[in-house]
């Protein structure tokens, strides 16, 4: 059964602001010769790693609506330096947008049933709107 993850995307105001990060770290390996993937390091390692694997995505909360989402690759359980357990999470590099689904902050990250994740935008679905525009126009339920 897919299962994906829900996670606060901080420090970015749009989808356009996430991928031109991603653009850039990828950029940034590659200048210095590392292996240019994409990852998100955070505290706790999921237990239901083969569900997440499954097909799973990592879904982005920016600004408060579920605005995107990236397929999880693998997931890799690791102790930093200071010896303390954190994960990996190993994504496409790729940020597909979805329909905005409004949601509150919360720490961390959840696990997020597929039958309660947005659906991808189509072309032509709104994506080429701007954030603020589509912003208001989630806030009135309109897509």
């Amino acid at each position: 059964m897919t299962l994906h993850l829900i996670k606060l995307c901080v420090g970015c105001d749009s989808v356009e602001d996430l991928s031109e990060w991603i653009d850039w770290r990828l950029a940034d390996l590659k200048r210095q010769r590392k292996k240019p993937e994409h990852a998100h390091v955070t505290r706790m390692v999921p237990k239901r790693m083969a569900d997440l694997l499954d097909g799973g995505s990592l879904y982005w909360v920016i600004k408060g609506s579920v605005q995107a989402r990236q397929r999880l690759l693998a997931i890799e359980p690791f102790i930093d330096a200071e010896g303390i357990g954190r994960c990996r999470l190993v994504l496409e590099p790729k940020v597909v947008a979805t329909d905005w689904q409004p949601k509150r902050a919360f720490q961390g990250w959840r696990y997020y049933e597929a039958k309660d994740a947005p659906p991808d935008l189509r072309e032509g679905q709104g994506g080429d709107l701007p954030p603020k525009l589509r912003a208001e126009l989630a806030e009135l339920g309109l897509r």
